[in-house]
């Protein structure tokens, strides 16, 4: 034999308490949110190799004269700015969804870099910024000697 559950709407409903702990999580925890149609920081991967550390950016629609990149002690920081297309008074928009906005994110470096040797390259809207480690920090290797 089976049993019968009764079905109660409001038990199923979220809580307040509930709905706020599940906003402050997503607006805390997303790298990227969306805001008055533009965007607060952009999507990055930071790794690094024996002699390089890599910084990667998903900058999609930005154009490669549109993005700043500054390095100052050990923070990179990367400014943009999608500049809006003139207003065109013959035209009746039905849908218009482009962002036009700025946006700046700085990020710690883990390691000292050489910044007058970095290099960035920008291809498919991927920002890719390679900046070579300062010789004191690099791994070094030392050869044991038998007697």
């Amino acid at each position: 034999m089976s049993n019968l559950t009764r079905w109660e709407p409001v038990r199923e409903m979220m809580t307040l308490r509930e709905a706020m702990d599940r906003l402050f999580d997503d607006a805390f925890t997303r790298p990227i949110s969306l805001r008055d149609g533009g965007w607060s920081a952009p999507a990055i991967d930071m790794y690094q190799t024996d002699d390089d550390v890599v910084v990667k950016a998903a900058l999609p629609g930005f154009k490669a004269d549109e993005v700043q990149i500054n390095v100052t002690g050990d923070v990179l920081t990367l400014r943009g700015e999608m500049k809006h297309e003139e207003e065109q008074k013959d035209k009746a928009w039905h849908i218009r969804e482009h962002r036009w906005s700025s946006f700046e994110r700085s990020i710690a470096l883990p390691t000292d870099v050489k910044a007058d040797k970095a290099a960035a390259d920008y291809e498919n809207g991927i920002l890719t910024i390679t900046l070579p480690k300062a010789e004191e920090v690099k791994p070094r290797t030392i050869t044991v000697k038998a007697k």
